[in-house]
């Protein structure tokens, strides 16, 4: 039952960028990532947002961390909980341009990555629900390119895992 993290990617925004300026990103989905070995993405591609609009995905995912089949997922959580120092601790959101049917040519390119720390959400005790999070441009870290509305419940999920560390 609670050996599960709950993702739900909610709506996209963009604010005036190099984005909302290129014509040749038109349609957007949103990819999930844990690590390196778990992947979802949204099932639509929606067309852009314009300034000030959100696009609604209401995509939802479960990432099954119980002991007996999910043993890798749950040694990397146990990994996050227990070295501080573990750079890749979140879960990261990629925004990609799905090209238009008739650019085939083109390839799906990652526009924008946010990022939620399981890590913070085991510190604060506190799951992450319909929260707004920063949309950084992948081609400059720096810049904000729009805000993702996400929910991701991982409390649970971690505490157990905790529980286990603890009596290893």
């Amino acid at each position: 039952e609670v050996e599960k993290i709950r993702i739900k990617v909610t709506s996209l925004g963009l604010t005036e960028s190099r984005i909302t300026a290129d014509e040749t990103i038109q349609q957007l989905f949103v990819e999930c990532r844990l690590n390196s070995f778990l992947a979802e993405e949204t099932p639509l591609s929606l067309p852009k947002p314009a300034g000030g609009q959100r696009i609604h995905y209401n995509y939802s995912t479960v990432i099954n961390v119980d002991k007996e089949d999910n043993h890798a997922e749950r040694e990397y959580l146990k990994s996050i909980l227990l070295k501080p120092d573990l750079p890749a601790d979140s879960l990261k959101f990629t925004v990609v341009s799905d090209p238009p049917e008739d650019e085939q040519d083109l390839e799906c390119e990652d526009i924008g990555f946010a990022y939620v720390s399981l890590k913070e959400i085991f510190q604060k005790q506190r799951d992450i629900i319909e929260q707004d999070i920063d949309v950084f441009d992948s081609q400059d870290a720096s810049m904000v390119i729009g805000k993702l509305t996400v929910t991701v419940e991982a409390l649970s999920a971690l505490r157990s895992v905790h529980e286990e560390c603890k009596n290893d």
